[in-house]
């Protein structure tokens, strides 16, 4: 869908988040006394009358069948789930559902992106696209899922588009030029309703690339992809891929895992799939290797927030499923690791989890917030070697886990779990739980390189 095509209809905006506001913003810049109304939350009225727009009616509250059915389009925020029954109705009743991602790839059919997705490893990746690409003096955008929505950048030029897409999104993505999908498990099951369903929208970025990059080591990825006739992997001897503590080329080595400024094994996989894709773009991935070593990592991701009264705090809020915890762990193998689990529960299964910890057991495991019992209750039943407690809240598990974590030791945040629980999202109990651990949460900063450059 185009903008031009909502000139004369009658248009809702359901959704006042990052995406929504970038959407409200791009529909004034073409129709500045347009008529729109704007569905959000009873505690974001105010702020959003607050612009003086007086053709904007603004609801307090989330639209039924009806309201939504009133309304020629309807673009929505990417985390309301396109199978809400009130949706399907409206749908049914001639309603349409676009997005603000589905409106920039509607207005740019001709820009060079490349999209990542993946359940976890899909934020760095993109942005190690970026920052390989610009180290070639490519003009390129780094933006979507990663916290810079597309419509923010409206009519601006770059040669190359870094494009980070959620599973809610990647339905919504346009024909391009290369679409990277770097792993593929079970997560966002209240959203897509089951786990097939979210493997098959995951998988629809595959339908509108014209090559499509995968990881090799992903049986699942791999079989459900394997009908596309320009697909290409990373991960496997032949290509880019990790041995023997080095990335490596087919048989060259290419760049040393420890000079790399990022934590663990899964994220010099994610440097694979970077350069595999700088390479399936005709770039000359050896070069812009040697700026991996200046790459900064993106906050919440194994970030070491420091020592602090002899217990080293490492900050992995963005893990919100048990592979993403898994892989956190790995990262920390040898150490006396206290695990703080939990957030936001979305039924997601945590048996394959604790049968990897029956093999290696952490130091102790906190299980908070609402998913909390049911984690705990898992990893009990499962007997591991360590102590598996039960918190209330992120507050309480940090104080819980000061008192159990010894010298030397380290309390690592990788929830496996979504935030909403407690938080409006990753970012802000990444920064709560630096306060907790007694650091400055300001001081952890943003993710940089967002835009053009």
């Amino acid at each position: 869908m185009r903008f031009a095509e909502l000139e004369h209809a009658d248009v809702a905006v359901w959704g006042y988040g990052r995406e929504g506001r970038s959407v409200l913003a791009a529909l004034r810049r073409r129709f500045p006394g347009k008529p729109l109304t704007l569905y959000c939350g009873r505690d974001e009225v105010e702020v959003a009358q607050s612009h003086g727009d007086a053709s904007l009616r603004v609801t307090g509250s989330a639209p039924d069948a009806d309201a939504l059915s009133a309304h020629d389009v309807v673009i929505k925020s990417p985390g309301i789930s396109a199978y809400k029954p009130e949706i399907l109705a409206a749908i049914e009743h001639g309603a349409r559902f676009t997005s603000g991602t589905a409106l920039w790839f509607g207005e740019n059919p001709e820009a060079r992106v490349v999209a990542v997705t993946g359940t976890k490893g899909k934020s760095t990746t993109t942005a190690l696209v970026a920052h390989l690409a610009r180290a070639l003096q490519v003009r390129t955008a780094l933006a979507g899922n990663i916290g810079l929505p597309l419509l923010d950048l409206d009519d601006q030029y770059a040669e190359l588009w870094a494009i980070e897409l959620s599973s809610f999104q990647t339905g919504e993505a346009g024909p391009l030029e290369l679409g990277v999908v770097v792993s593929l498990a079970e997560e966002h099951l209240d959203w897509h309703g089951t786990r097939e369903r979210y493997v098959a929208d995951k998988l629809k970025l595959a339908d509108v690339s014209r090559t499509l990059l995968v990881d090799a080591e992903t049986p699942l990825l791999m079989r459900r992809t394997a009908a596309h006739p320009q697909r290409r992997t990373f991960g496997d001897a032949g290509g880019w891929h990790v041995a023997r503590g080095w990335i490596m080329r087919g048989g060259e080595r290419v760049f040393e895992i420890a000079s790399l400024p990022l934590r663990g094994a899964h994220n010099a996989h994610n440097v694979c799939a970077a350069l595999a894709a700088i390479e399936l773009l005709g770039l000359d991935a050896r070069a812009a290797a040697a700026s991996l070593a200046a790459f900064k990592p993106l906050p919440h991701r194994l970030t070491s927030l420091g020592v602090r009264d002899g217990i080293d705090w490492i900050d992995d809020s963005i893990s919100t499923t048990p592979d993403a915890a898994l892989a956190a762990l790995e990262s920390l193998r040898g150490r006396a690791v206290t695990l703080v689990l939990g957030g936001h529960d979305r039924g997601l299964d945590w048996d394959g989890f604790a049968r990897a910890l029956r093999v290696h057991s952490p130091h102790a495991i906190v299980a908070q917030g609402a998913a909390g019992p049911r984690i705990a209750r898992t990893l009990q039943n499962a007997g591991l070697a360590c102590a598996v407690e039960e918190a209330a809240d992120l507050a309480a598990a940090i104080a819980h886990a000061k008192k159990t974590t010894p010298q030397g030791g380290v309390v690592l945040l990788s929830p496996g779990a979504p935030s909403f629980d407690q938080f409006r999202d990753y970012a802000e109990r990444g920064r709560a739980f630096a306060r907790l651990a007694g650091f400055d949460a300001d001081a952890i900063g943003e993710i940089t390189g967002l835009g053009i450059a």
